[in-house]
Formats: structure tokens, C-alpha cells, sequence
């Protein structure tokens, strides 16, 4: 069964296998697999410490690990609020499926449970965004009722930003 939980102990190796697939296409690169081995207590910690934080720079949000059949598939970050710079490139919304489990319909129903999330912190519409040159992502929010606002450039980075709105009054939680 596919679902959205809370980080957990559980999946602590699925989660350091996924981020060393991560970092062979070189993301997470600031990810330190040595030391979430050795302490993913904290790296728990820490995930949990982000519903409360508020800064200019941060703002309070809740992961969520996409596991099925106790695979932990991919990572959902759901921010309560927006800054300006979440309003202009970030969104409420992030996303991310490990790579070896890419193209098989995950992103999808991994959106519409977060937006099913997000419904119930409140939100009465969500931004979600992506690069411009991620069709997938673009296919992904599109399938969830994403409305295309505009596209947006980001400083230092030849690629835009795509910025569409989802409508959550009518989603069932």
C-alpha cells in the first residue's frame, strides 16, 4: 500500500541507499552518508525540528517519506507557509522520488497525498513549482490540477522557474 508517513527509524538504510543513488547523479551531495549511519537519530531530530522553525530564510514544514510495501520510494517536503522567496521559486510543495524508482507513476500519487496534506494543515491552495526542462514534474503537477501562473527566472540559473497553483476546497482527505 502506498502511503505518506512520517521519517521513520525504520527505513533508515532504504533512505541512505536512495541518497547514495542520489549523489551518483550528484545531488545531496551535502549529505554525509558516514554520519546518517552513524546518527540517524539526529538526522530524525532534525527533520522534526523544522515544523517549528521560523527565520527569514526558513519557514515551518513537515516531511513525509513515500514508502509502499515497506520500500521507502521517495521524500516530500510540505511548507506551512510561504516567504518571498517560496512564493517566487519554491512553493509549498517539494518533491523527489529516488532515481531507481523514477517513471513508474510514483510522482503522481505521491503529489495528490501531499496536497491531501496540505488540505488539512489548511491550505486552501498550494503553489508548486519546478524547472522548466522537468517535463516529468510538469506532467506530474499538471495530472494534479495544477493551474500554470507564469514562469519566473532565478537568479544565476538560465533555467525559469514553472510556478502553478492547485485548488484544494474540493480535495478529500
Amino acid at each position: 500500500m502506498l502511503r505518506l508517513i512520517e521519517p521513520s527509524y525504520e527505513y533508515k538504510q532504504q533512505f541512505i541507499e536512495a541518497i547514495r543513488e542520489f549523489q551518483l547523479e550528484g545531488r545531496h551531495m551535502e549529505k554525509d552518508v558516514q554520519r546518517l549511519t552513524a546518527d540517524f537519530t539526529s538526522f530524525l531530530a532534525q527533520l522534526q525540528a523544522q515544523q517549528q522553525r521560523r527565520s527569514p530564510y526558513a519557514v515551518p514544514s513537515t516531511d513525509f517519506w513515500l514508502v509502499e510495501h515497506e520500500e521507502f520510494i521517495g521524500r516530500l517536503s510540505l511548507r506551512h507557509e510561504l516567504n518571498d522567496f517560496l512564493l517566487k521559486i519554491g512553493g509549498h510543495i517539494g518533491y523527489e522520488i529516488r532515481p531507481s524508482r523514477r517513471r513508474q507513476g510514483y510522482g503522481k500519487k505521491m503529489l495528490a497525498l501531499g496536497l491531501a496534506e496540505a488540505h488539512k494543515i489548511g491550505l486552501s491552495r498550494a503553489l508548486v513549482t519546478c524547472d522548466e526542462n522537468n517535463i516529468g514534474s510538469k506532467k506530474v503537477i499538471e495530472a494534479n490540477g495544477g493551474q500554470f501562473e507564469n514562469a519566473t527566472l532565478v537568479e544565476g540559473s538560465p533555467i525559469r522557474k514553472l510556478r502553478y497553483w492547485i485548488d484544494l476546497t474540493d480535495r478529500r482527505c
